[in-house]
């Protein structure tokens, strides 16, 4: 127990602390009419996000590779973890020149220590985006678990943006969730935070401290 104490005041002691809460945007919900058009939903989207502490990308797909890698050089990244499938999984390989990107393709027990303490970045698929809270919405798998958005200290999100919906009763029902039910949906509005200890906001207490959203625009 008190290993495990000493572990999370550490964490806030390293962790991106506000002196003040940033002041939340008021956002009014849309209702489930579905209505507005793909800037509105975009732009939505990118405000909520922004307004949780994200940082987002807006690139065509060519350019993934490209962004990843000057993300790389910009944060200093050493080591990288990714899945072993995954529509974009060729470009999280091969973009991450000079550093050292593992797969997750062995069981946790077998490098958690690395995992936990090594390990800069994670970087993952996104199913879908709901533009009404500016969330996030992960479908975890043996190939890419959810220990890649919840343990590095950074997550990469990579989110196409015609995958972009209104709801989430909207995801739902688009991808048929009533016959095809994932096991493990992951919510994802902002980085970690917490101001529970020392009624301080702080990011990175339980989680990653930072994330990063990088949008997929269509051609």
């Amino acid at each position: 127990m008190t290993t495990s104490r000493n572990q999370i005041l550490e964490r806030l002691k390293m962790a991106k602390v506000s002196s003040q809460a940033q002041k939340d945007i008021a956002f009014h919900p849309w209702g489930s009419d579905g209505k507005k058009t793909n800037e509105q939903k975009m732009t939505r989207f990118c405000q909520a996000l922004s307004a949780s502490h994200a940082e987002i990308k807006s690139i065509h797909s060519e350019q993934l590779s490209q962004t990843l890698n000057q993300l790389s050089g910009e944060k200093g990244w050493k080591k990288a973890v990714i899945g072993t499938q995954g529509k974009w999984h060729h470009a999280f390989q091969q973009s991450l020149t000079g550093i050292d990107v593992k797969e997750f393709s062995q069981e946790i027990e077998g490098w958690k220590t690395e995992l936990f303490t090594n390990i800069d970045v994670g970087i993952t698929h996104v199913l879908a985006g709901i533009a009404d809270t500016g969330t996030l919405v992960l479908w975890p798998t043996p190939q890419e678990p959810r220990t890649l958005s919840l343990v590095p200290p950074c997550h990469v999100a990579v989110i196409h943006a015609s995958t972009l919906h209104h709801h989430f009763l909207e995801v739902m029902a688009m991808q048929n969730w009533a016959d095809n039910m994932p096991t493990n949906a992951l919510l994802i509005s902002g980085p970690s935070k917490t101001a529970d200890i020392q009624q301080t906001l702080a990011y990175g207490a339980h989680g990653p401290s930072e994330l990063i959203v990088v949008i997929l625009e269509d051609q």
